[in-house]
């Protein structure tokens, strides 16, 4: 039986980032716990980026995952918006990686083939194919629903041949 390896999925956004845990056995993935963290829509910048920090960090003190999985940015007209949601994925990034644990980055198109089978589609799918995977997830957001799916991806992406190679390298030079 293969061990079960935590991963978290970290959807990056200002105001609300959302996360999801499972734990991917063989081909068994286990929903364990998501949630939301949100900043205060009213503070500056720099005190917002620090609760996503802080709010992540407790996150994962609490669900200690072994991997974490964050979705690339979407670029999009407003310059000053996606350099905003940048600097949350950066703090999505950076906490994981204090705590020593590997982060994955995943395009939105990659989590979609993985969790619905076609890179192109719309979120109400995904969340049902989240629910369909994971009967047993409790979500409290979209966020966290789209964080979960990044967590799904991840896990298809550790059964490829090349992340098994990879993982045994790491066992062996361990």
């Amino acid at each position: 039986m293969a061990q079960a390896i935590r991963i978290i999925g970290i959807d990056p956004g200002l105001r609300r980032t959302g996360w999801g845990v499972l734990e991917a056995s063989g081909n068994s993935l286990r929903f364990v716990a998501a949630g939301t963290v949100k900043s205060s829509d009213k503070a500056a910048l720099a005190f917002r980026l620090r609760q996503l920090h802080d709010g992540l960090r407790e996150v994962l003190d609490r669900q200690a995952p072994d991997e974490a999985a964050v979705e690339q940015t979407f670029v999009n007209k407003d310059a000053v918006a996606t350099l905003k949601l940048g600097q949350a994925r950066g703090i999505a990034m950076l906490v994981p990686a204090l705590a020593g644990i590997e982060v994955a980055e995943y395009a939105p198109n990659a989590v979609k083939k993985a969790v619905i089978g076609t890179g192109h589609g719309e979120k109400q799918q995904i969340h049902m194919m989240v629910k369909v995977l994971m009967p047993k997830a409790v979500i409290d957001s979209e966020h966290a629903a789209d964080a979960l799916a990044i967590a799904v991806c991840h896990a298809h992406h550790m059964q490829s041949p090349a992340a098994r190679l990879a993982r045994a390298v790491a066992g062996a030079a361990a």
